[in-house]
């Protein structure tokens, strides 16, 4: 039986999560994304994967749910995804030769114990000094309008960076594998087991 949901249409996530080869159903949660007036980054990132999980409480009773949501943070304000390819461009022209932290927000909703458990993962990228060409190829092959910071690092993305900086890169694509685990084994459910 999948006792196992997650509350996402990412793709990207379902690749990460098909990974602990443990049996999960997927759906898209539909909820309004805005941050709060005067809402930390952390506080966002943590009600959005929470409410993303919640959302989808009623109709699996009895699973485990997953909600992740992932910000990008730059110079103090908080970066979404860019709406086209010229707003890609100048994000990534902004972030040569720069830090930009990402934080992802990871919740694990237990439906049948009515319980959950929230929490989330820091990563940072430092760019490399990038010219205009880098950054226009860059978005025209890979066209990453739907990624947080303008990016996949898991394709050609790699390409932008000098380093990267965190626990677990899995968090940088938008689900922290490690911290997953963990919650999943409170929670009953050992990737190692199922």
């Amino acid at each position: 039986m999948t006792r196992l949901v997650l509350a996402s249409g990412s793709r990207w996530r379902r690749q990460l999560l098909d990974r602990l080869e443990i049996p999960y159903a997927w759906q898209s949660p539909d909820i309004d994304e805005t941050p709060h007036p005067d809402e930390t980054p952390t506080a966002l990132v943590h009600r959005l994967a929470l409410t993303k999980a919640q959302t989808l409480a009623e109709a699996w009773p009895d699973h485990l749910i997953i909600g992740s949501d992932q910000v990008a943070l730059f110079e103090g304000e908080i970066l979404g995804k860019p709406a086209d390819e010229a707003a890609a461009r100048r994000q990534l022209a902004r972030f040569s030769g720069h830090r930009v932290r990402f934080l992802t927000g990871l919740a694990l909703v237990d439906t049948r114990r009515g319980q959950h458990r929230v929490t989330h993962e820091r990563y940072d990228v430092v760019f490399r000094d990038l010219d205009e060409g880098e950054i226009a190829r860059y978005v025209e092959r890979e066209k990453p309008l739907e990624c947080a910071g303008s990016f996949r690092m898991e394709g050609l993305g790699i390409a932008l960076f000098e380093k990267l900086e965190g626990d677990d890169p899995n968090t940088l694509i938008g689900l922290p594998l490690i911290r997953l685990c963990a919650l999943l084994r409170e929670a009953g459910l050992d990737p190692l087991k199922a």
